[in-house]
């Protein structure tokens, strides 16, 4: 991809701007959906939640500052949407997010876009019971790959501060997977 600046002013200009977005859709899409899909567990539900991260991507792109890269300014409206997403649904059924999650896992058997095994839901029920910040530091460093400094970015916390919650977060999840 072109360097950022150029890239940002493109979609910022009314001239490039649908080409550039279009650029940007062919290279987030994919990975802001694995995001997603890691927080909220449905597909349906994370393509819901991508699309209206995109809307949103788009609307407040000229409030985009430059402070952080544009990939974690992404990341970051993308899981406060997923998040807001869960809290909703929550809030829908008289219920919490958590709540929510753990009867997502229990259907994951049945979801034809789930290919995991045994292990994986079980590694699924284990992350559903951390708190909700060491659910989304694990699942960003563990599935994503993603650097700590970028997590930092993403979810405006200290380095020091996500690599202990991913500790506690393997030692808990760690002990679930002994146990059960």
């Amino acid at each position: 991809m072109i360097e950022e600046k150029i890239f940002i002013e493109e979609l910022l200009n009314p001239k490039t701007q649908n080409k550039a977005f279009q650029t940007l859709l062919q290279h987030y899409q994919k990975p802001l959906y694995h995001h997603i899909r890691s927080i909220v567990l449905n597909h349906d539900d994370a393509d819901d939640v991508l699309q209206n991260t995109f809307v949103k991507i788009f609307r407040y792109l000229k409030s985009f500052k430059g402070d952080s890269k544009l990939f974690s300014w992404m990341y970051r409206i993308a899981t406060n949407e997923a998040i807001s997403f869960l809290n909703q649904k929550a809030k829908k059924h008289n219920s919490t997010s958590e709540a929510i999650q753990a009867k997502i896992i229990d259907n994951l058997e049945a979801d034809v876009y789930f290919d995991g095994n045994e292990i994986q839901i079980k590694l699924q029920k284990a992350i559903v019971l951390l708190p909700e910040k060491q659910q989304l530091v694990f699942k960003m460093k563990y599935f994503e790959e993603l650097k700590y400094e970028e997590i930092s970015n993403i979810l405006g916390t200290s380095v020091g501060g996500l690599k202990a919650s991913y500790h506690h977060a393997v030692k808990k999840i760690e002990e679930y997977m002994n146990a059960n």
